[in-house]
């Protein structure tokens, strides 16, 4: 079956080619330019190409088309502290990644956060990493940005299991400018056993109302990306 423009403008923005996906919800809008799925996903991909000016100038169409639109929000608040060029290089996480395997999985808000500017450019679902310190463990960006810390007992169990060589892959699962909480997955048994809830990811302005990106839920996939 032939896909219609939102998948493809979804599957564009999933595979990170946003050049094409501003073209393609664009060839969306000039059908509907109402259309405030495709609108989110046109500032998105603006963002995300350095066009902050256009990416702020198309939420604020979607605030003036739905002023409760929760995504369009969140993205305009984010994108305050950044400016025309500003492009942040990411690694995307599967939605696979979020997985629970208890045990080995764990959901971690983190504390003193780092600079608004940082966290400004951080998405739901981007692969960041842990950074050690004598008395605590940092989760910073790709290039070593401090995004903030793990909580002290948490940080001091997991010292003594990377001196053991276990390894830690941190994913963002929710970020805003007070809060960012990240999903830790461990190749051994780090964690005491507990119950996380699977939440999948596909970011919500990616997302066509009339489109199901996946089974088992797939179209909520990151209620938090903005």
């Amino acid at each position: 079956m032939e896909m219609s423009l939102a998948q493809k403008a979804i599957s564009l923005a999933l595979r990170g080619e946003w050049s094409e996906a501003i073209k393609i919800n664009l060839q969306i809008l000039k059908l509907n330019p109402e259309d405030v799925d495709s609108l989110n996903r046109l500032a998105k991909a603006y963002a995300e190409n350095g066009k902050i000016a256009e990416a702020k100038k198309t939420a604020q169409k979607v605030l003036n088309i739905d002023p409760l639109n929760n995504i369009a929000a969140r993205c305009l608040a984010k994108w305050q502290t950044m400016k025309n060029g500003d492009i942040h290089p990411k690694s995307f996480a599967s939605p696979e990644s979020f997985l629970e395997d208890p045990g080995k999985t764990k959901l971690v808000p983190l504390m003193n956060l780092g600079d608004d500017q940082v966290l400004a450019g951080l998405d739901c679902g981007d692969m960041v990493k842990l950074a050690t310190h004598p008395h605590s463990i940092a989760v910073v960006t790709q290039e070593n940005k401090n995004i903030g810390k793990l909580p002290d007992d948490l940080a001091a169990r997991l010292k003594n299991f990377i001196k053991s060589g276990s390894k830690y892959d941190v994913i963002i699962k929710s970020i805003n400018i007070k809060e960012v909480v990240v999903f830790i997955r461990s190749d051994t048994f780090s964690f005491p056993t507990e119950k996380i809830e699977y939440v999948s990811f596909t970011p919500p302005e990616l997302v066509h109302k009339d489109v199901p990106i996946m089974e088992n839920g797939g179209e909520e996939l990151a209620e938090e990306i903005a």
